[in-house]
């Protein structure tokens, strides 16, 4: 740490040189004409012309009448060639006194070194920030032969908190979050080419619903109510539905409060979609094209490499009941759905529960630990029991189970799908048992929405709804096996003073 605070305050002392000398070290803009990737994919064309490029001095090496350095821009780097003789001496000797970290402008023609690197010759050069505090930038030795890289930026924690720096100084970090913004993209024109509208829907809400799971409480201090951050939009856009809309959508943050892991984050993204007059069955063949089309636009082909699988994600998908994938995965029949029995088989399979899970929760553990790891290929999970599903409608033919269906890929539920349910009576019922679930200590069972109730007592047609979440999208689109890694921003635990 002192290291570090010798050399910030070596900068600042560099900085207020460059005050005193009249130079603004945070000067306003600068026009660029090219980034780096267009100046050396396009060579042949740029040869001989003027450029203007800029970016992060991430490499230097000073000479005495002319110098090179690396300048990182968002495509890439690129190098650049100084001569005291072109620049003139004072813009020389400024170049000369900058730091690793420092942006620069430079206008200059592009040319070949003797090397054959491509680079940019400077004619003049601008210094556009000055940086005081000094990158992690790594090293590299070589040891018996050997290539040893040292200093490195690579700390998990570190890189997550200082997601600025590992940007600069991995910057094949980048890539995941370009690709993230691609599959956004993609599903966003693929949603619109289906005639579905973007809508967006409140974010504090006076009652949460759509999903189970615990809120983040606050209070609005003028209307003196207490408000919820959201856990799912679910209820609202079938308020839409009601109104008329037939296809909706929205990319939707939606915040719940449980554990941090690999697999989750209290706020993350999601798309949820619903569609009228449509159910289950219509939404599974429109999932599969949905997926594969989006790999298509990010990738080229359907297959994906993912925690060192290849997984095809084209159609058609395997459909397979949850209560047969339990048995062909366990060997144990739960279909009965008798909660002392589920305790039973639990315990025989060492998963562990809690006195408040019912029978549909302990089918989930169940699942969650034996079979939902083990599906790789991509697979729809569907027909769950009842009470794992109060918003769905109940299956037309197999009495105990409703119409629902889980996209798993990758050994991870990446979605939920559901024949809406839309019989105000039954929704009623499904909402006070999921109020008796609460007052047996289930603190993620659903609360009851009155005014939800009162929407679809208006009416609301056969609908087909969607959830997606986009962060484990993310995860398997770019193989990345934690959902910190696909976030700018994950959340932590304060820093330890």
């Amino acid at each position: 740490m002192e290291d570090v605070n010798q050399l910030v305050k070596v900068r600042k002392e560099k900085l207020q040189q460059l005050y005193d000398e009249g130079i603004n070290p945070y000067p306003y803009s600068f026009d660029r004409s090219h980034q780096s990737a267009e100046v050396v994919a396009n060579f042949e064309q740029l040869e001989g012309k003027e450029v203007a490029v800029s970016g992060r001095i991430m490499a230097v090496r000073k000479m005495g009448k002319a110098s090179f350095c690396h300048i990182q821009d968002m495509q890439g780097r690129i190098q650049l060639y100084i001569a005291r003789d072109v620049v003139g001496t004072d813009r020389y000797a400024l170049f000369k006194s900058l730091d690793i970290g420092d942006f620069i402008g430079v206008k200059g023609t592009v040319k070949k070194t003797k090397t054959g690197e491509v680079s940019v010759f400077a004619s003049s050069l601008e210094l556009l920030s000055k940086s005081i505090r000094p990158l992690p930038i790594a090293k590299e030795k070589i040891e018996d032969g050997k290539k040893i890289i040292y200093d490195q930026f690579a700390d998990k924690e570190l890189r997550y908190r200082q997601r600025y720096v590992d940007l600069v100084v991995n910057p094949h970090v980048k890539d995941v979050f370009v690709k993230r913004s691609k599959i956004i993209t993609a599903m966003r024109d693929f949603l619109n080419k289906h005639d579905f509208l973007e809508v967006e829907t409140p974010v504090l809400q006076p009652i949460y619903g759509g999903a189970a799971a615990r809120p983040f409480k606050t209070h609005h201090n003028t209307l003196d109510m207490t408000l919820y951050l959201r856990i799912a939009n679910e209820l609202y856009l079938k308020r839409l539905i009601v109104g008329g809309f037939d296809r909706v959508y929205e990319f939707a943050k939606d915040f719940r409060n449980e554990g941090i892991d690999r697999f989750h984050n209290p706020e993350f993204t999601q798309v949820e979609l619903y569609v009228a007059y449509k159910d289950y069955n219509w939404m599974m063949e429109f999932v599969e094209q949905m997926f594969n089309h989006i790999a298509m636009e990010v990738h080229g082909t359907s297959k994906i490499e993912f925690a060192g699988h290849q997984i095809d994600l084209a159609p058609p998908w395997t459909r397979l009941p949850i209560l047969e994938a339990i048995e062909k995965y366990t060997g144990k029949d739960v279909s009965s759905l008798d909660e002392a029995k589920l305790r039973k088989i639990a315990e025989e399979l060492n998963v562990e529960l809690s006195p408040d899970m019912g029978a549909a929760k302990i089918v989930d553990e169940i699942f969650g630990e034996y079979v939902e790891p083990k599906l790789i290929q991509p697979v729809f999970i569907i027909d769950h029991p009842v009470e794992m599903s109060p918003l769905a409608k109940k299956h037309r033919s197999k009495p105990g189970l409703v119409e629902r269906f889980e996209p798993i890929i990758g050994g991870k539920e990446i979605g939920n799908s559901f024949s809406e349910l839309n019989d105000p009576i039954d929704q009623r019922r499904r909402f006070e048992d999921q109020m008796k679930l609460r007052d047996r200590g289930d603190e993620e069972a659903q609360v009851l929405d009155e005014d939800f109730l009162r929407a679809i007592e208006y009416g609301m047609p056969p609908t087909a709804g969607l959830g997606i979440g986009i962060d484990r999208l993310t995860m398997l689109m770019t193989n990345q096996s934690s959902i910190r890694d696909v976030l700018f921003f994950p959340q932590m635990r304060p820093e330890s003073k």
